[in-house]
């Protein structure tokens, strides 16, 4: 782990409560698929977020949740918009994708977790993956989806890849999968224990996603999540 200067390309919002922020750091960085950074607000004020894009990329993409005004992320996003330069900490993390194994790949993410399998699904397709790779993700309903189009693209690369968006209150014009999204992956996949699982979201949802998927034949020492660390 290094602290790295970096500029801010761009932030964008991506959905009322989502930002996309790109940056480009001052010197090569290198990092897994699947790790994180700390966002350096101070030397005693370190705020970790997941990298959302492929280490084969030139910038680094976050993708941050923030809701309220004065809440945690939102004062990173309100120092971002204000800096030229930002400070951060990467890599960071020890859920990376484990590159070694070959195993099929689910990947399931609830809300912003998206930004950890992004991370993974992005760098598969940049490096011609032939494993079978389900890509899950789960969200309160249409309206918090985004570049949609471009995920599918993307998975599309990955030879054996295929992605599942899931919603738990649709709207009538909505066509995919509705309910919770890791119900809809134990009624989909009748043999997790075969997977390597990652899996991103809310610390309390991950523990259900955990619980569950165990109690249905997932192998728990293929089960993969920096929330797994605290839960």
């Amino acid at each position: 782990m290094k602290q790295v200067q970096c500029k801010v390309e761009s932030v964008t919002s991506l959905t009322k409560h989502v930002y996309k922020v790109l940056l480009r750091p001052e010197i090569k960085v290198d990092f897994l698929p699947g790790q994180y950074l700390n966002f350096v607000m101070d030397e005693s004020d370190k705020r970790p977020f997941s990298i959302a894009s492929s280490p084969k990329r030139e910038l680094i993409e976050l993708q941050i949740g923030a809701f309220g005004a004065d809440s945690y992320p939102m004062q990173v996003i309100e120092r971002i918009k204000a800096n030229e330069t930002v400070q951060v900490e990467i890599p960071l993390g020890n859920a990376e994708l484990r590159q070694e194994s070959d195993r099929p790949l689910l990947l399931l993410a609830g809300g912003t977790g998206f930004s950890y399998i992004k991370s993974m699904f992005e760098y598969l397709a940049d490096t011609g993956c032939e494993r079978e790779v389900l890509v899950y993700w789960g969200l309160r309903d249409p309206s918090a989806c985004y570049e949609l189009e471009q995920t599918v693209n993307t998975i599309a690369k990955i030879a054996n890849g295929k992605f599942i968006p899931v919603v738990e209150t649709p709207h009538d014009d909505w066509a995919g999968k509705v309910g919770m999204v890791h119900k809809v992956v134990m009624k989909d996949i009748e043999n997790l224990n075969k997977y390597d699982i990652y899996v991103a979201g809310r610390f309390d949802m991950v523990g259900v996603v955990r619980t569950d998927f165990v109690a249905n034949g997932a192998d728990i020492d293929h089960m993969f999540g920096d929330a797994f660390a605290f839960i």
